[in-house]
């Protein structure tokens, strides 16, 4: 099997407060292959974007990697000093921030600002420089490259600087590219060609992506595989039919279940009862208990591991224990895990 380009084990990351300390990251462990998108789901607060900045190393002060490694290659990121983590960002590994307007200097010329990130990192001469920035807006989708380099921020779209963003982070072509809810802030069309830009992108330098995001309508046409946090540790994992088909959690069937769909018919959404619980004040047991019509008395008394599903699939839910009761899921869901089963048998998947 390949080895993986990143690999997380076991991190856990907490934060100081004046309320208390708030358990943001517990226990987590994932991998990224070469060329392959994770997306990581999840209401706010799961934890997804604080797993992220620390594989990036951009933690706030109060912030305390608590256990836990991460593998860039054969780089063990949490070990090396700031001075070589400076090197590794961007030549290595990059981010997409949310909103465009604040990874962009609103007094410097776009070009000028990606000829920066190019100098800072490949030291190319001037006019090198300013050749890979041109074929870099060209390559986002910037028409007009030479004129436009010219401009500032505020004189283009939100979509349009998305992709300047992702011009700058491309300049060094990084083994992993980590995208943190890079189209939340852009309307449904420019989320549709931004999304197809980083597949485009991933297939012409082979980088590896992870996704970050809450809504699954938008992992569906990019991730290979899913990862559903709730209270800061993965709940389900899978290659993303798996998790679209054949849910096994009851959290990821409300993240489904709340979710729009282009299906005909009417079916009403049917939000997740509750609000997701204080990273300060965990309840005892699985912190989804509170929210989970399917909960068992276990639940409230042991946090479940990660359970196989198949060799691609886990979930952590007593309700996959051999000992649990069965249980109807909900009829929507139902029916796509049918579905989804009878194509696999036709194929030959099972």
């Amino acid at each position: 099997m390949a080895k993986p380009r990143l690999e997380v084990q076991n991190l856990s990351v907490s934060f100081t407060t004046f309320g208390g300390t708030a358990q943001a990251v517990r226990n987590l462990s994932f991998s990224l292959y070469e060329g392959e998108t994770l997306a990581i789901v999840g209401e706010s607060g799961s934890g997804k974007t604080v797993t992220c900045r620390a594989m990036m190393r951009l933690l706030p002060k109060n912030a305390s990697i608590d256990s836990g490694r991460i593998f860039l290659d054969d780089l063990e990121v949490l070990s090396l000093s700031e001075r070589r983590m400076r090197a590794v960002r961007g030549n290595d590994i990059a981010m997409i921030f949310q909103d465009p307007m604040t990874s962009l200097d609103p007094t410097m010329r776009i070009g000028a600002q990606i000829e920066e990130a190019i100098t800072l990192h490949r030291r190319l001469k001037a006019g090198e420089a300013r050749r890979r920035m041109l074929e870099l807006l060209t390559m986002v989708g910037i028409e007009d490259p030479l004129r436009r380099s010219r401009q500032y921020p505020h004189e283009f779209s939100g979509g349009q600087r998305q992709r300047i963003v992702i011009a700058i982070v491309l300049a060094c072509n990084p083994k992993v590219l980590i995208a943190d809810e890079p189209t939340t802030a852009l309307d449904v069309t420019m989320q549709a060609q931004i999304i197809d830009l980083l597949k485009e992108l991933q297939r012409k330098i082979n980088t590896s992506i992870v996704f970050i995001t809450h809504d699954l309508g938008v992992v569906a046409n990019v991730a290979d595989r899913v990862a559903v946090m709730y209270a800061g540790r993965i709940v389900e994992i899978g290659r993303a039919d798996e998790v679209f088909y054949d849910p096994r959690h009851p959290y990821t069937w409300g993240l489904l279940g709340a979710m729009p769909t282009l299906e005909k018919g009417t079916r009403p959404l049917t939000p997740i009862p509750g609000s997701p619980p204080s990273l300060i004040d965990l309840p005892s047991g699985d912190p989804f208990a509170p929210r989970n019509p399917y909960a068992l008395e276990v639940d409230a008394l042991w946090e479940p591991p990660l359970f196989p599903v198949s060799d691609t699939h886990y979930a952590a839910t007593w309700l996959l224990d051999p000992r649990a009761p069965p249980v109807k899921v909900p009829e929507a869901l139902e029916k796509r895990r049918a579905e989804y089963l009878g194509r696999m048998e036709n194929h030959g998947g099972i």
